[in-house]
């Protein structure tokens, strides 16, 4: 991870809720340096929401509003 903005993602990403981080962690260490600026924004975005609304997206009972948060909760889903 090379830039500071990787950095501070990668950071807060770490949400300390153990269903999250088993997502968001490994997702970062894969695919963030491959998101283009756009998905990066929406990643960031993402990463602004509460911890039980991320819950509820990435367990299926509810999903995002934004399409680029939607195509970003099921390329995390994988």
């Amino acid at each position: 991870m090379e830039d500071s903005r990787q950095r501070r993602l990668w950071w807060r990403s770490r949400r300390g809720l153990l269903e999250l981080d088993l997502l968001l962690v490994p997702f970062v260490e894969r695919e963030l340096a491959a998101l283009s600026d756009t998905e990066q924004d929406d990643f960031e975005r993402l990463l602004e929401e509460d911890d039980p609304l991320l819950l509820d997206w990435f367990e299926r009972r509810a999903e995002p509003h934004d399409e680029g948060l939607r195509r970003l909760v099921e390329r995390i889903l994988g």
